[in-house]
């Protein structure tokens, strides 16, 4: 089934199903897919099945839909789209393409493209620290808020923070009504260390300063997310 990659900056924050014959993309809470971020419109853009094919189609936003870096009012996808949504893009995964074989036979060998789903690529990190053994990995201590458990492994290749109930570290925002982003950060183990990538630009901080795009973690840094205060640290692999 086709579906789309949602990513923030080079991260990947969710994957989408086309499983209905339309999906639609903005800020507001009845799109089925919800951007927290003010350079979204209310309802942005659509992905929509016609025929055998799937189109993007701008809802007259503010900012603009973009497909490959070109602005469109209506466009067709081909796999591996790339549709820009301000500091957002969502991919065009169609494994019916990626599965087909090339109109004249074969490919040769140095013009194949090999497409790793985020479960390979979360398969591939497994494996390869089950092999290195015994390396550290990160983990988050609550220092101050209301969570489900007092300490997170972040043993996945990505983990999500915000008040979304399917982010793995859910929390409450500041303020009178404690309003928080659905997703607000995302960290993300990447072979040289763990990376904090703010969902929401400005939101989070680490030590006291807030982050825009992302920023390398390091043992001790002290993160703060709303209302909830995190400590990152390194511990040994079990």
């Amino acid at each position: 089934m086709p579906k789309l990659l949602l990513k923030f900056n080079a991260a990947v924050i969710k994957e989408i199903p086309l499983d209905k014959p339309a999906i639609t993309v903005g800020r507001k809470p009845d799109n089925d897919i919800v951007i927290d971020n003010p350079a979204i419109s209310g309802h942005h853009c659509k992905v929509l099945l016609a025929g055998e094919t799937y189109y993007v189609e701008d809802l007259d936003s503010t900012n603009g839909t973009f497909v490959n870096e070109k602005r469109v009012m209506k466009a067709g996808l081909h796999h591996n789209d790339v549709i820009g949504l301000a500091k957002h893009a969502l991919v065009f995964f169609d494994e019916r393409a990626a599965a087909a074989p090339a109109a004249g036979g074969a490919q040769p060998a140095a013009e194949k493209t090999v497409v790793l789903t985020p479960q390979a690529q979360q398969e591939m990190a497994k494996a390869s620290a089950a092999a290195k053994g015994g390396e550290k990995f990160g983990a988050l201590r609550v220092l101050k808020g209301i969570v489900a458990q007092p300490e997170y492994d972040l043993k996945g290749l990505s983990t999500y923070i915000g008040k979304s109930d399917r982010v793995q570290i859910p929390i409450k925002g500041t303020g009178l009504f404690g309003s928080a982003p659905e997703v607000a950060a995302s960290i993300h183990r990447k072979p040289e260390g763990y990376v904090l990538v703010a969902v929401k630009d400005g939101y989070p901080t680490v030590n006291g300063a807030s982050v825009n795009g992302q920023v390398p973690l390091k043992d001790g840094d002290i993160i703060e997310v709303g209302a909830t205060t995190l400590q990152f640290f390194l511990k040994n692999a079990a």
